[in-house]
């Protein structure tokens, strides 16, 4: 592809266009969905509900709270259920909805793409890092610029 390529894809082109108010609420949608724990929560209940505790254990590194706070999140936003059942002590389920169902494909896709470029990236930080431009200096793998 050249610099004087102009042929965008086709996705490229269905884009809407910006608004405001549009822009604001789709940002706060895709921080949602675009959380590392929500990531995760959203591909471990794609293998059917689980509870709290099953959560925490399948999700290496999240704390309970993190937990807590992103599961109340995806619930207020319609893309997981909460059920509550009566019994001693209760017992929670967590489930995704319709809606959440629908994100599957696009967050599988997300979640494989990062996995196949973990390297790849790495390899790209590092020789960035290594090779700082001569109006440059690397601090502790920052680069700033020189006056």
């Amino acid at each position: 592809m050249s610099p004087s390529h102009s042929r965008l894809p086709d996705a490229v082109h269905a884009l809407p266009k910006p608004e405001p108010e549009g822009c604001r609420a789709t940002r706060l949608i895709l921080d949602r969905i675009g959380d590392k724990w929500s990531l995760y929560i959203i591909a471990t209940l794609s293998r059917g509900s689980r509870r709290f505790n099953e959560l925490k254990r399948e999700i290496d590194g999240i704390s309970q709270r993190m937990l807590t706070l992103t599961l109340r999140g995806l619930e207020r936003d319609g893309l997981i259920t909460r059920m509550v059942y009566p019994t001693i002590p209760p017992r929670v389920d967590y489930e995704l909805t319709g809606m959440g169902r629908t994100l599957l494909q696009p967050v599988m896709a997300l979640l494989n793409w990062a996995d196949e470029n973990q390297q790849a990236i790495e390899d790209a930080r590092q020789r960035f890092d290594e090779e700082p431009e001569p109006e440059q200096v690397l601090i502790k793998g920052v680069v700033y610029q020189r006056r």
